[in-house]
């Protein structure tokens, strides 16, 4: 799908990572030579070598936006100091505009890099300001979706919207996400030859709630699994979604990019 300018979109990646310091440039000319429109990238709040990076981004494709957040893998630098998450956070937005989203936030009970009762108040405290910024929120959630879903419950469904990115999860927590009126986003794992569940999902989601993504530079889609992933591989994370629901790629990225724009309102 190289070279077809179709209005892709990448709902979720890591630019400002060091993995794309070198070749920043380059990478950003391939993802606009692929079609791509629009990025959401992920920034960590406190991280200033992420930030200059952003800068970069923005010179260079003057259309990205950001979402900003502390991991449930740094929720751990938070310990007694709960506060602070909020007014970090909230000092990132307000000194970045292009800040649309609070994310990426969560649980994550399969690497325990924080303490679980430490990551549910951090992640407790960024939804609370998500609510009160009116901002969509980017859910990461492993092996945590009890505790997730309940966090987001206490929420209320009226006052949050958001995404759970990434999704990997089973057809229960997609039907959880759907009822509290969140979206889905599918990355380069429903192209891997053993995630067939995960492809039976992506099928039924309603069309108004599907979002597609990179999470770059992680998990690279089929055929390039085990390199470093970049936003121009969403097109094959497309092709085999329009696939799965038996679309056409024209007509499936131009419904994710009305999805994204009416989450994210870029």
């Amino acid at each position: 799908m190289e070279n077809q300018a179709i209005g892709l979109l990448d709902s979720h990646c890591h630019l400002a990572d060091e993995a794309f310091i070198g070749d920043l440039g380059e990478v950003v000319g391939r993802a606009r030579d692929a079609g791509l429109e629009q990025i959401l990238c992920i920034l960590a709040a406190g991280n200033q070598a992420e930030y200059k990076q952003a800068k970069r981004l923005q010179k260079l494709w003057p259309k990205v936006c950001f979402a900003i957040g502390v991991h449930p893998h740094q929720a751990a630098e938070y310990a007694g100091r709960f506060d602070e998450v909020v007014r970090d956070v909230r000092e990132a937005i307000e000194v970045e505009p292009l800040v649309r989203v609070v994310g990426e936030i969560g649980l994550d009970y399969h690497y325990d890099f924080s303490p679980r009762d430490v990551q549910r108040e951090v992640f407790h405290r960024q939804v609370t300001l998500a609510r009160e910024l009116r901002l969509p929120v980017s859910i990461h959630t492993r092996e945590a979706e009890t505790d997730t879903l309940a966090i987001l419950e206490k929420a209320g469904r009226r006052e949050l919207r958001g995404v759970f990115h990434c999704f990997a999860g089973n057809a229960s927590l997609a039907d959880h996400a759907l009822a509290l009126g969140f979206h889905i986003s599918f990355s380069g794992m429903i192209t891997f030859k053993r995630s067939e569940a995960l492809r039976a999902i992506a099928s039924e989601v309603p069309g108004d709630r599907l979002l597609i993504e990179t999470d770059a530079p992680y998990l690279a889609p089929v055929p390039h699994r085990g390199k470093r992933n970049e936003p121009a591989w969403v097109s094959r994370v497309l092709e085999v979604l329009a696939e799965v629901r038996g679309t056409t790629v024209e007509l499936l990225s131009e419904q994710v990019m009305t999805n994204f724009r009416a989450l994210v309102r870029p």
